[in-house]
């Protein structure tokens, strides 16, 4: 088979940094001259970038891949990711993977194939337990799933360590891309029409690299024609500073979305967790942007059954999400992971316990989302669309509510006026002006 006929299908599980890597594996594998398929079709290569973050992040990337192989047990499986860096010997006994690949090597994944994808009957693993503290160098991007947001990747890594997280094992010590490669793949993707860039990283607010910082990484991005949106995702809440805040009030580009995690609306358990905030110190900043910047959304993550969560702990932490002006939180309930310090931290929560708290959470998250959303009907904003569904085009304003509205044009990409007139379930109702 000539190496320009080859297929390649890939599948993202996990986090918003994972999906900007596969893009970047994709891109690399097109300038190769294969040709990228849907995940699921029949393929000559199939690249699976997992997700160790949780168990069940654990168990899902493991059937991704069994399932993968029973519908095309013929395609090259290549599995990378933060799983195949942490469980490395539970991948290996998956009959029909043929390459593993850990993060450090990662984005060097195209170049590690054997040229004629010949299988393997044992994988081949291209796996090292320690990665790089060095700044990163990586191609730009030309391929996204969709043609509205593309994922911008700054910053791999962390050194926080947080006591029950195994990412800052998976992914290494925190390191950032350099400063002029951020601008170039911005550039790039706005020539190719993305009009929403979304910077990623495990730790993106510890951006540094050559005197640069991440309010720098903003402020350049700004000045870039062609991008009209500019959207942090995940960033820790010591990085959120007032400086930065009071930047992106005073943006045209930068949108009014936060998210920042606090996991634990305890002291004692943020203590534990060696998160690095306290929760007046969250209280401060969250207050602030929502005062700074009218209509901001904020959303954050919050832990429930955490070892030596009591009733006490668990009422702390719902009380600062009912009282905060936080407009929707995602609710994750703990399991140990062997390699962190909470694993042998002791009493254990039940596991009836932690899927009532869970329910209970999900619950007043469900009810501020919808609250929200209500302060906005009758109100005009821009909405950028991403796809039909059922008759609807939907799409997001700047400050992360769901829109959707009925029309006969093709919207994709388009960044459009709308009036909001109701709230339904998750989206927001709306017509084009």
């Amino acid at each position: 088979m000539k190496q320009n006929t080859r297929t390649a299908s890939l599948h993202t599980l996990g986090c918003r940094l994972n999906q900007a890597e596969t893009a970047l594996i994709a891109s690399n594998l097109k300038k190769r001259g294969y040709e990228i398929v849907p995940f699921g079709e029949q393929s000559d290569l199939t690249v699976i970038n997992t997700c160790t973050v949780t168990e069940q992040a654990d168990s899902k990337c493991r059937q991704a891949v069994r399932k993968s192989i029973r519908k095309n047990p013929d395609t090259f499986v290549a599995v990378t990711g933060c799983y195949a860096q942490m469980g490395v010997e539970a991948i290996r006994k998956i009959e029909g993977v043929d390459l593993i690949v850990g993060n450090e090597k990662k984005m060097n994944l195209p170049d590690l194939l054997d040229e004629n994808l010949v299988k393997n009957p044992q994988p081949t693993v291209i796996h090292s337990s320690k990665i790089s503290k060095e700044e990163f160098v990586i191609e730009t991007v030309d391929f996204f799933d969709t043609h509205t947001r593309a994922n911008l990747k700054i910053q791999d890594g962390c050194s926080f360590v947080c006591s029950f997280c195994i990412i800052a094992k998976a992914r290494g010590p925190a390191r950032s891309r350099k400063f002029e490669d951020i601008l170039l793949e911005a550039r790039h993707l706005a020539e190719q029409g993305y009009k929403e860039i979304v910077l990623t990283g495990v730790n993106i607010g510890t951006y540094q690299q050559n005197g640069k910082h991440f309010l720098d990484v903003l402020q350049k991005l700004e000045e870039i024609a062609g991008i009209e949106r500019i959207r942090i995702s995940s960033i820790e809440p010591t990085t959120v500073t007032k400086e930065l805040i009071d930047y992106m009030a005073a943006s045209r580009k930068v949108c009014r979305h936060l998210h920042i995690p606090l996991q634990s609306g305890d002291d004692a358990i943020l203590d534990s967790m060696r998160r690095k905030h306290t929760v007046a110190e969250f209280r401060e900043i969250v207050e602030y942007a929502a005062d700074k910047i009218p209509g901001i959304g904020i959303g954050t993550d919050v832990m429930v059954g955490y070892p030596t969560e009591g009733e006490a702990e668990f009422i702390n932490t719902k009380k600062v999400l009912v009282d905060l002006p936080v407009s929707y939180f995602h609710v994750f309930v703990y399991s140990d992971r062997k390699g962190t310090t909470s694993f042998n931290l002791k009493p254990k929560v039940p596991h009836a316990v932690k899927k009532e708290r869970s329910k209970i959470l999900f619950e007043t998250g469900k009810r501020k989302k919808q609250a929200f959303a209500q302060t906005f009907i009758q109100a005009k904003t821009n909405v950028l669309f991403e796809e039909e569904q059922n008759g609807f085009w939907e799409g997001w304003t700047d400050n992360y509510l769901r829109v959707r509205v009925q029309s006969d044009r093709n919207l994709k990409n388009e960044l459009l006026p709308v009036q909001l007139m109701e709230v339904q379930d998750e989206y927001l109702f709306g017509e084009l002006l």
